[in-house]
């Protein structure tokens, strides 16, 4: 197709957000703004420019407000389960393990991941940190060691791959007009490959740290969680008799869901493994039922009022976390033959693919090489992470994967590889301004000191990645 002075327009505007993402700036202006002019130019009609903006945000609200439900509702079953007093019970079984600094480490790793897988790990963090950080450093294990552990098996490996909500994997295959479960599950072994390294780095920099648990500077160390997880565990809770039921129920509930979804990738069951959008809706589903009889649980009466300010919490972080990434999708997915024309209102009439037609009249120029690809788009990935959310970029590397792909290497392998440099990078592990500074601020160390301990784990975590995504698919 001939570029037209659109597809130019949407070229700089594309190459404006990824600098402004270089800056540390929001790109939402500058994504709607770019909405409005493509579409204006390429229809030559002001009017259509306007149409066309609100199009882009509701095509993309239509097509990501799966995303907001399940985050909804399992941040509102988090709640209830706070009510219960559920949610310090579930995990305060797990410090009677921690005997010694190493394996404090492991465990936090461990309990950190799979919280986050189901959680996510922003709602998490404060229930770790509060419970099992203090338990850890008595151990021996040093609070920046603490810190190191839960930031990358939780914002880092947990997040990058968020194999059970499915919000990053969704955004990516969305964006590339390919399947969710096929990046979910390429996302879900590089995070794991990435982590591996990262974490074996960071274990291999703080061993000699870690000391023996009579050693006086941990008395210092616990002194440092004054006012932030230390004041919480000291705390007594009221534990009624649901408490105990529902911090059994719901780790059972959710292993069982994790191993009936691998059962069904792994046999090729009637649900063809839970693939897109089923995967999400499962689990949900479950959720929005442990929700319901928690909340029962807690009080008969209470609970007709209390579900409805569990879910409107859930609602508001929903969209406070994913909020600005609907104008970007939309901008993202303007540049997309699959939802171009219902965006311009197009009719019949064949769709634009701004994106894709750009890459394909680019490749006469740049060679046609899977390394400077692949890479290309980790590149990509770890600059839009310098926002400080990980998921804003999704969209742009997810379209970049479509328009990228060729015979060599497939869109989802590359849209789960950018995942992990956005991710990795903005999701809060190497960025000061991300959640990491939660994480910090809750372990009592400094997060510039834990950004610059992160950053080259982090760093060979997701070159190593690449690597074995070039080799394996």
């Amino acid at each position: 197709m001939e570029l037209t002075a659109a597809h130019w327009l949407y070229a700089l505007v594309t190459l404006a957000v990824i600098l402004t993402m270089t800056f540390r700036k929001g790109v939402v202006l500058p994504t709607l703004l770019g909405t409005f002019l493509v579409a204006w130019v390429y229809q030559g009609s002001v009017i259509s420019g306007f149409t066309s903006v609100f199009n882009a945000n509701l095509t993309a609200a239509k097509e990501l407000f799966s995303i907001f439900l399940i985050i909804t509702f399992m941040v509102a079953l988090l709640n209830s389960l706070r009510d219960l007093g559920a949610d310090r019970q579930m995990i305060s079984p797990i410090q009677k393990v921690m005997t010694n600094g190493h394996i404090a480490f492991l465990v936090l790793i461990g309990v950190t991941f799979v919280i986050s897988l189901f959680f996510w790990p922003t709602p998490a963090v404060p229930l770790i940190c509060a419970l099992l950080v203090p338990a850890a450093v008595r151990a021996g294990l040093p609070l920046m060691g603490a810190a190191m552990a839960v930031a990358l098996a939780g914002q880092g490996m947990a997040l990058s791959s968020d194999y059970v909500m499915q919000v990053a994997p969704g955004l990516s295959a969305k964006a590339a007009g390919i399947d969710a479960g096929l990046v979910a599950d390429k996302a879900l072994v590089l995070s794991l490959v990435a982590g591996v390294t990262a974490i074996t780095l960071a274990y291999l920099g703080i061993r000699k740290n870690i000391r023996k648990s009579d050693d006086p500077i941990i008395d210092t160390e616990l002194k440092a969680l004054q006012g932030s997880s230390e004041t919480h565990e000291g705390k007594e809770i009221t534990k009624p008799k649901w408490s105990k039921v529902f911090a059994v129920l719901v780790p059972l509930s959710m292993l069982g869901v994790m191993i009936y979804m691998i059962y069904t990738k792994v046999s090729g069951g009637r649900m063809g493994g839970f693939e897109g959008g089923d995967g999400a809706a499962f689990i949900g589903g479950v959720a929005v039922l442990l929700l319901s009889f928690a909340t029962l649980s807690y009080g008969k009466v209470q609970a007709l009022d209390r579900i409805s300010e569990h879910i409107t919490q859930g609602f508001v972080f929903a969209f406070k976390a994913m909020g600005p990434v609907i104008p970007i999708a939309g901008f993202f997915f303007l540049g997309s033959g699959d939802f171009a024309g219902s965006i311009l209102s197009l009719g019949d009439q064949a769709a634009p693919a701004f994106l894709f037609d750009l890459v394909q009249s680019a490749q006469t120029v740049i060679p046609e090489n899977v390394v400077l690809s692949a890479f290309g788009i980790l590149i990509i990935g770890i600059i839009t992470g310098l926002d400080g959310s990980g998921f804003s970029g999704l969209p742009l590397t997810g379209a970049l994967s479509g328009a990228l792909a060729s015979n060599q290497i497939d869109p989802s392998t590359l849209a789960a590889i950018g995942q992990m440099g956005s991710i990795w990078t903005g999701g809060g592990t190497i960025i000061a301004w991300s959640s990491l500074v939660a994480v910090a601020g809750l372990c009592g160390v400094p997060v510039m000191d834990l950004v610059r301990k992160n950053f080259w784990p982090v760093m060979a975590g997701l070159v190593v990645s690449t690597i074995v995504a070039l080799l394996i698919w």
